[in-house]
């Protein structure tokens, strides 16, 4: 009788997968892992000459990708081919690549260790770090760190680390959201949009100085 039972249950546990299957359900796709052997290559080829050998750019105008979140860098390499998101260098570099291409490489990237970075104006930092963890109650500026983490840490797919990167990177990045030339935030374009010159310049420098 207990035979009889299993074998039932067995039946039925088979009936009712095959039911599903035939009802449309597919079996859950399997997630590659990243090739980071791959994703190094491809670094080396296309990114390598703007943002280092290692991820971390020397350039102010290009930023350091080390230690960055791997889904935000994978987000913006399929914004950058997508056209949601407007640079023309990276929008020539993410064309060639493939969704794997684009997460191998976002996955090396981020694995590199990020070298710090300092703050250099003595004047503004003060201001800076008044926005960054506290934003600006009267004029309803949210503090920076609400979303990108008192450290700079940042969260993954949505708010990238900024700890240590480039003053000049950072504020060119606020100054497009605020101005229109980059969308692909709403958050980051309405916070921007209330901030002046000097105050993305205030807090970007603080920024390049958070451990």
């Amino acid at each position: 009788m207990k035979l009889f039972a299993t074998s039932l249950l067995a039946a039925m546990l088979a009936m009712s997968t095959m039911s599903s299957f035939a009802a449309g359900e597919a079996a859950p796709a399997k997630i590659a892992k990243p090739d980071l052997v791959k994703g190094e290559a491809l670094f080396a080829a296309n990114c390598a000459s703007c943002h280092g050998a290692d991820s971390n750019s020397t350039t102010p105008a290009y930023p350091k990708l080390a230690q960055q979140h791997p889904e935000y860098l994978l987000k913006q390499l399929q914004e950058f081919k997508s056209g949601k998101r407007k640079n023309a260098i990276m929008q020539g570099f993410a064309a060639t690549l493939s969704d794997d291409d684009m997460k191998n490489v976002a996955y090396w990237a981020s694995s590199k260790k990020a070298k710090a970075g300092f703050a250099k104006d003595k004047e503004l930092v003060a201001l800076g770090e008044r926005i960054y963890r506290g934003g600006v109650m009267d004029r309803q500026i949210a503090a920076c760190a609400s979303c990108h983490s008192p450290s700079g840490s940042g969260m993954p797919v949505q708010y990238p680390r900024l700890s240590g990167q480039h003053a000049e990177y950072t504020a060119a990045q606020i100054t497009a959201f605020r101005d229109g030339g980059r969308q692909n935030s709403l958050p980051m374009s309405q916070v921007a949009a209330k901030l002046n010159d000097r105050e993305i310049r205030a807090v970007a420098d603080y920024i390049a100085g958070l451990r």
